[in-house]
């Protein structure tokens, strides 16, 4: 029919004009011409022709319920559905369906109770509304009775129940419904099948999953990213980026969920070169302006060490959603590009975007690893006065941060005796960080007995208050909190540095030699420490926290991981390449000091991320101005 064609593509006018035009106006014709106007977002035209149809059906009446719930409009849909002369199932199921995704879930049931012959349409969008409403184990119940009362489920009703199984972790129930999707035949049904996918893979049962896919060869795309996605929920990063390049192998062509999933293992395993592909597949596919993909392309590229491309990647994204902007706005302020974040923030604005906590998190990280005091205050005061409902506990952790690398330790303690919400141990964390900052004990000693009063077996507090002692020589002390550590069974993290070289990961620990090229990292370590002494360098010993000799202390200093890492790398890679280095813990400050003047030996840019942020080092000069 041309009056269908017509609105399909939302030319409402001359579907209008074609329908005025019609000889003889069936049923059909008005009914089409009803639910076009609804396609197309006009309300009062469907609303008008219904009232001038001479023989309305069913049809028509449905039609005009589903209307106004489309619009929001649920008490006209309510008195509307009451008129009905008749009702058929369709007609109970677009009412029930209503309230549903209105959220009014007891409506909804009441209807439900009272329907006359439900069919399994029925059961299925009560089932699929109670989970999406929060309430999945009445959910999970209503499908045990509906079972029990002889009605058969379909594809839809099991896909239903799995996502409702995997949203609660509920393996037995979903492995007794596997069950019965074999013995109904539904096994091989695409979406049943992407759904078991991930329903396994959500439970942590990845062997399982496995055996659902390898059931048959597949060419569907949704099947092939929901294996990809499960192991990237898993963690197993390798076995994902494997399962995307045996899916373009078999010709089966990626999506955007495809993209999201791969590239959010890329960085996982910090594996730009892998990423990099993606992007040009990305590219050839047409799908790099994508939000998902976009999104997924800043992410990476931040994630691992290269926020120039980030920023080029977030430009490409065609329509930015608040994901983009927090994508980009977060990855500038881990990179110290505290003024990118800022201006990025006003074009947010501008675009009428509005900013969620996730936004006001990364700005006022920007402002704490650059060291803006005010503009974090103003950030801060504006989410506690207009934003309230979106102040979450990281704001607070956030702002003692500023607060506290600022040297406002007093004003930091402060803010954290009168929040508004019980503080946790992350958030006198920031502050005992702060405090070895600036060599405070006392501040320091009062956050320690905070965070080891709320968790007892929290080795962070231990190692920084043990570090600020050493940095002090109160070595009787040092000792002391290393005792309390060894009775109360607190085990301190090492620190690790690693390098990823084409697509293998290279650990590395303090004073490491177990490496096959030790011999060659070392060599090139004591090439590095003679050139660094003609630039001038003299280790600070201050960083070697233990009570050995000097000669001891430096030769501690020269081999922490870090700088095994960047001497493997200059072995192992291109003459004036980038460097990237990551390490669980902050980078100390002897060693910041030495990099920056590697940097500026080797002609090299060396990144080195550490637990709170990127470093950039670039002939002598570090990104963050020595703030960090």
């Amino acid at each position: 029919m041309m009056v269908d064609g017509y609105v399909q593509n939302y030319r409402l006018g001359d579907a209008m004009e074609l329908f005025e035009k019609m000889p003889v106006r069936d049923t059909v014709a008005w009914n089409a011409m009803i639910k076009g106007c609804l396609h197309c977002g006009d309300l009062v035209t469907a609303k008008k022709l219904f009232d001038e149809m001479p023989g309305r059906n069913v049809i028509s009446w449905t039609t005009m319920v589903n209307g106004y719930l489309q619009f929001g409009k649920v008490e006209v849909a309510e008195r509307l559905f009451s008129e009905m002369p008749m009702r058929d199932v369709a007609a109970w199921n677009s009412m029930i369906n209503g309230y549903l995704k209105m959220g009014r879930v007891e409506e909804a049931m009441n209807l439900f109770s009272k329907m006359p012959c439900p069919n399994v349409i029925s059961w299925t969008a009560m089932i699929s509304g109670l989970d999406y409403n929060g309430r999945t184990d009445e959910a999970l119940v209503l499908f045990k009775k509906m079972v029990g009362s002889g009605v058969e489920p379909s594809s839809n009703t099991f896909s239903c129940v799995l996502t409702a199984c995997t949203n609660v972790m509920a393996l037995p129930l979903g492995v007794q419904t596997h069950g019965q999707i074999v013995k109904l035949g539904f096994s091989f049904d695409e979406f049943v099948c992407a759904t078991l996918l991930t329903f396994y893979a959500t439970c942590k049962e990845m062997a399982d999953a496995c055996k659902v896919f390898n059931e048959k060869l597949h060419r569907n795309v949704v099947i092939w990213t929901a294996l990809l996605t499960g192991y990237g929920l898993n963690e197993r990063h390798e076995s994902a980026l494997m399962v995307f390049g045996d899916m373009i192998r078999m010709g089966v062509l990626p999506n955007q969920s495809s993209f999201t999933s791969a590239l959010n293992s890329c960085s996982g395993l910090e594996a730009l070169d892998r990423g990099k592909e993606f992007h040009c597949i990305a590219v050839k596919l047409g799908l790099e302006a994508d939000s998902f993909v976009g999104n997924s392309l800043t992410v990476m590229y931040s994630v691992c060490g290269n926020i120039n491309d980030a920023v080029a990647a977030f430009r490409n994204i065609d329509v930015k959603n608040v994901v983009s902007w927090n994508s980009i706005i977060v990855g500038c302020a881990q990179h110290g590009q505290a003024l990118w974040a800022l201006i990025l923030f006003g074009q947010m604005i501008r675009a009428e975007v509005d900013p969620d906590e996730i936004t006001f998190t990364g700005l006022l990280s920007a402002c704490s690893h650059s060291g803006m005091l005010q503009k974090g205050r103003c950030f801060f005061e504006y989410i506690s006065r207009y934003k309230s409902s979106a102040m979450k506990l990281q704001h607070y952790v956030c702002m003692v941060d500023v607060l506290g690398r600022c040297g406002k330790l007093d004003e930091a303690e402060e803010l954290i005796e009168n929040m508004q919400v019980k503080p946790n141990s992350t958030v006198w964390l920031a502050l005992l960080g702060a405090c070895r900052m600036h060599s405070n004990l006392e501040v320091a000693e009062r956050a320690a007995k905070s965070i080891l009063d709320l968790e007892p077996h929290c080795s962070a507090a231990y190692v920084l208050l043990s570090n600020l002692y050493a940095s002090a020589g109160k070595w009787s002390d040092v000792s002391r909190m290393r005792v309390r550590m060894k009775w109360g069974g607190v085990v301190k993290q090492p620190g690790r540095s690693w390098v990823t070289l084409r697509g293998v990961r290279h650990d590395f620990v303090s004073g490491d030699r177990s490496h096959p090229l030790s011999n060659k990292i070392y060599q090139k370590l004591e090439w590095l420490g003679g050139k660094l002494k003609e630039f001038g360098y003299v280790p600070d010993e201050s960083f070697a926290l233990h009570d050995v000799e000097d000669e001891q202390k430096q030769e501690m200093l020269s081999s922490h991981s870090e700088r095994l890492a960047i001497a493997f790398a200059l072995v192992t890679t291109a003459e004036g390449s980038a460097i990237t280095v990551m390490k669980n813990l902050r980078v100390c400050g002897d060693c910041h000091r030495a990099i920056k003047l590697i940097a500026k030996v080797v002609r090299r840019e060396i990144i080195v991320r550490d637990s709170t942020r990127f470093h950039h080092f670039r002939d002598g000069n570090c990104s963050c101005g020595d703030y960090w």
